[in-house]
């Protein structure tokens, strides 16, 4: 009698996608890209934040520091601004990483609708690019604090806590316009976003001057924003003061974490429902 040999791919199950595989691999896309586009972010990223240092901290500053500064509580301006630029730097970097890069994998490139076609699911290409974000902030916010430290601008060892906060800073805003990316067909909003949302943040959000010398009404729209807490969470940081008020410390952490879940869970269900369009 003869024997029939069974294929071996009839009947063994299909292997199972190692959990948090799609993650990485939509990571790892991101990462070989900005390999072959970093000369190009290194101005914008770091020399920038740098300029406006040296130029404010120290130019102005020196202005500043001549008058009373009593309403910066005795320190000097340089001191003062630091930490609200490492924040500020944070939410510029991420708010533009979470646009056109976003719009690039779904509208141009299409490059997410071919990893949807594999195992790779929404919540991988969410997460992915977030991670890949999270990792570029990191950079940012490393860099920037050593450049403070070189300053003299920092007075506290607690700055080094300083760069996840500034991280978390950054994913506040990443996640919540990476959920507005991609329900975009053109970029003509984003010019809207960084004009009218953007900017106005960075000026009145205490990046530079305490945002208890605004009108009341503009001190209250001030707290409701994630730069106001990320600044405040970096500040106090830098200046050692987060264990005078600990409890401000803890609702600018729940602050910005609330921003970042609740971004990623529309980031997660926008760019899933783009992808299911085709």
């Amino acid at each position: 009698m003869a024997v029939i040999a069974r294929s071996p791919s009839s009947s063994a199950p299909a292997p199972r996608p190692v959990p948090g595989s799609g993650l990485a691999r939509v990571f790892e896309h991101r990462l070989m890209t900005y390999r072959r586009t970093f000369r190009s972010t290194i101005f914008t990223s770091f020399v920038t934040p740098t300029l406006f240092l040296f130029a404010m901290g120290l130019g102005l500053g020196s202005y500043v520091d001549n008058g009373n500064t009593s309403s910066l509580g005795g320190i000097s301006y340089l001191v003062f601004l630091a930490p609200g630029l490492l924040a500020a730097s944070a939410m510029n970097s991420a708010s533009f990483e979470a646009t056109f890069p976003i719009m690039s994998g779904l509208l141009w490139s299409r490059i997410y609708h071919a990893m949807f076609a594999t195992p790779i699911s929404a919540r991988d290409v969410t997460l992915g690019n977030l991670a890949f974000i999270a990792m570029r902030l990191t950079l940012i916010a490393t860099v920037f604090t050593i450049v403070i430290v070189a300053f003299g601008a920092a007075d506290s060892p607690l700055i080094v806590l300083a760069i996840p906060a500034a991280v978390l800073t950054g994913l506040a805003f990443a996640a919540p316009i990476a959920a507005f990316s991609a329900t975009q067909k053109t970029p003509i909003k984003f010019n809207a976003l960084f004009r009218f949302v953007i900017t106005p943040l960075f000026l009145f959000s205490g990046t530079f001057f305490p945002v208890s010398s605004l009108p009341p009404v503009m001190q209250a729209l001030a707290w409701l924003t994630p730069l106001y807490h990320g600044v405040s969470l970096t500040r106090g940081l830098s200046l050692g003061t987060i264990s005078a008020d600990p409890l401000a410390a803890v609702v600018d952490v729940v602050f910005l974490s609330a921003f970042v879940i609740a971004g990623t869970y529309f980031a997660i269900r926008t760019i899933g429902a783009r992808l299911v369009r085709g």
